[in-house]
């Protein structure tokens, strides 16, 4: 499995709750409708930061996660014209792309 983590944050100008709002709201519905991500994702989830006394604020607004089985998934996913014409836009519209950080890992189960 091969799991993509994306650290995200908002567009300036927009509000904190607002970027929950649309990433919740209009993105994972956007992102879900599509086929491609029946078919090769295994895991999409959506994370937001909550309050957590005695840790430090957080450092991004959003964390994104997605696994797929093989980096032929991957490559088939991203290459796919209902990401490149639906999804991808829409990402711009609410994330600051040059804020981004990614981390590609593949899972070691410990316990």
């Amino acid at each position: 499995m091969i799991k993509f983590a994306f650290m995200i944050n908002r567009i300036d100008g927009m509000s904190p709750e607002e970027f929950v709002e649309h990433h919740r709201n209009r993105h994972v519905p956007l992102f879900t409708s599509i086929p491609e991500a029946r078919r090769y994702v295994k895991k999409y989830t959506v994370s937001h930061p909550v309050p957590a006394d005695g840790y430090p604020g957080p450092a991004y607004d959003g964390l994104t996660e997605i696994w797929f089985e093989s980096w032929g998934d991957h490559d088939a996913f991203f290459a796919s014209s209902n990401y490149k014409e639906l999804v991808n836009p829409d990402e711009r519209t609410f994330i600051d792309m040059d804020s981004v950080a990614v981390m590609v890992t593949e899972e070691t189960v410990v316990v």
